[in-house]
């Protein structure tokens, strides 16, 4: 029967490359030259080959060798990044962190503090999902991932933890193109109402995303980018998040409406996560960060979770 290979047995292989003798690498791993020798000895019996050309002065290693030294070395560095994540998750660290975050928020402050997670954690792995605005939550409830940001009602289930964690300002919009652009001062709900608007649905077949819909002629996207492509080709009007449009108004592209009723509203997020199954050291260090990220950002309207 072969013994299995050890580790310590990579160990003493990659000494003996490195410092090019068996006694400098029993000085450098403080054992006796004969226990490095002993080691070579057996891992060559296991492997069935000769790691090593012992016919000169200095060992060299064979062709053989050489191959099997690069292999040793990489596993010792798996084998350091699993002993490293094993101390982490005992300390508190998921094994994984997941999480699914609605389109509408800004990228910017979500991927500058992923970018700080990924070298505060380097060997954390990450599952972030960025799909349609119900997917968030439908992934936390099905257990896909383990926290979410997405728009919670007033009213939310009480098995889930919500905290808020930003406003996104939604401004009514149109292209330069449209006849609403050419209208002269605020517009009246009568009149947006004879144009196509643009809404946003979850895309389930019994969507209830209804905020700032006046126009009962309505086209329904369940994608934020495939909605914006319509609205520059003049398709209709919408509510449109401001960090998506701000440059295209600057650009002239589109052309923000004023509006009788209102200019625009607010839609909050929230981090959202099961109350039996609170983040961890790695999420509650993201949500901090991102709070960090977004501090320029409006305050929590009132009573907001």
């Amino acid at each position: 029967m072969i013994d299995p290979l050890t580790l310590d047995q990579l160990r003493v292989l990659v000494a003996v490359a490195e410092t090019g003798s068996f006694s400098a690498a029993a000085r450098r791993l403080r054992r006796v030259q004969s226990a490095v020798s002993q080691s070579i000895q057996a891992l060559e019996g296991t492997l069935r080959l000769s790691l090593f050309d012992r016919t000169g002065r200095r060992p060299l290693p064979t062709e053989a060798g050489r191959v099997i030294i690069e292999d040793a070395r990489l596993m010792l560095r798996q084998a350091e990044v699993l002993r490293a994540r094993a101390d982490s998750i005992a300390g508190g660290l998921e094994p994984e962190l997941t999480i699914a975050i609605n389109p509408l928020m800004p990228p910017a402050p979500a991927m500058e503090a992923l970018k700080a997670l990924r070298q505060e954690f380097p060997n954390l792995p990450v599952t972030l999902l960025t799909e349609g605005l119900g997917s968030p939550e439908r992934h936390l409830r099905e257990g896909t991932v383990r926290l979410a940001i997405y728009p919670v009602e007033a009213v939310g289930p009480l098995e889930l933890a919500v905290e808020f964690l930003m406003n996104v300002p939604m401004v009514p919009v149109v292209a330069a193109g449209h006849p609403l652009a050419r209208a002269e001062g605020p517009l009246a709900r009568e009149q947006l109402a004879r144009h196509v608007q643009l809404v946003l649905t979850d895309g389930a077949p019994k969507s209830n995303w209804s905020r700032g819909v006046i126009s009962p002629q309505h086209w329904r996207f369940a994608d934020l980018n495939t909605r914006l492509a319509f609205l520059r080709e003049g398709f209709g009007w919408c509510y449109m998040p401001e960090h998506m449009v701000a440059a295209l108004i600057g650009e002239g592209c589109l052309k923000r409406l004023h509006l009788l009723e209102e200019s625009g509203f607010n839609i909050p997020l929230h981090v959202v996560h099961e109350r039996s199954r609170p983040p961890g050291v790695a999420g509650r260090w993201l949500i901090n960060r991102m709070r960090q990220a977004l501090a320029p950002h409006d305050a929590p309207p009132p009573g907001a979770a």
